[in-house]
C-alpha cells in the first residue's frame, strides 16, 4: 500500500505531466524534464523551452470530505454529514469558493524560485470545463502572491483542456 506522501507525489507528477502536455499542444512550445523538489521549492521543476520553470501543483476537490470520497477513502459519520451539507449550496458558488480558498492558501507561501506557476487540477467530478471557464474574472486573486501565472487543468484526465486563471491576458494566448 502506498503512503500518503507517495500518493501525493504521484498525483503531483501526473498533474504536472498533464499540464505540460496540454500547454505544449496549446502554444506549440517544448516543455520537458520533470523532477520533484524539496518543500522550500515548488513541487515540480521542468523546462519551458530553455528556461527553468517551477510548478506548484494543487488539486481542486471542493472540501476535505469530497477529497476523501473522490480518493476512495473510508467515509465516517462527520465526513458523510459534511458531504450532505454541501449539497445545499449551488455548484457554481461552491466552485468559486473552493478555487478562491485554494489560491488564497497557496498565495501565502513563498518559494525559493525565480519563476513559479501555480497549476491546479480539477479533481471534482461535478465541476466541468463550462463552469470553470466562467470563473477567472470572478476569482479573488490576492494582490501579493508568488505566481507569474495560474492555470487550471479542467479535469483529472486533461480531456477538457486548460483554463487560464491569472493573469487574465493569458486567455488571448499570451505567454
Amino acid at each position: 500500500m502506498k503512503s500518503s506522501i507517495d500518493e501525493k507525489i504521484a498525483l503531483e507528477h501526473q498533474a504536472a505531466k498533464l499540464f505540460m502536455r496540454l500547454y505544449q499542444h496549446k502554444f506549440g512550445v517544448k516543455m520537458q524534464h520533470i523532477w520533484h523538489n524539496e518543500p522550500a521549492k515548488p513541487d515540480v521543476s521542468c523546462y519551458l523551452e530553455q528556461q527553468r520553470l517551477d510548478l506548484e501543483i494543487a488539486h481542486l476537490y471542493g472540501s476535505e470530505a469530497e477529497a476523501m470520497k473522490i480518493l476512495g477513502r473510508e467515509l465516517k459519520g462527520g465526513t458523510l454529514d459534511a458531504l450532505q451539507s454541501l449539497s445545499h449550496f449551488p455548484v457554481a458558488e461552491r466552485l468559486l469558493q473552493a478555487l478562491d480558498k485554494l489560491i488564497m492558501n497557496k498565495a501565502q507561501k513563498s518559494y525559493d524560485s525565480e519563476k513559479v506557476w501555480l497549476v491546479i487540477r480539477n479533481a471534482h467530478p461535478d465541476w466541468h470545463a463550462e463552469e470553470l471557464e466562467q470563473t477567472p474574472h470572478l476569482l479573488q486573486i490576492p494582490s501579493k502572491h508568488p505566481f507569474e501565472q495560474i492555470w487550471l487543468v479542467a479535469d483529472m484526465t486533461g480531456q477538457a483542456g486548460l483554463v487560464p486563471l491569472y493573469p487574465l491576458t493569458l486567455e488571448k494566448g499570451e505567454r
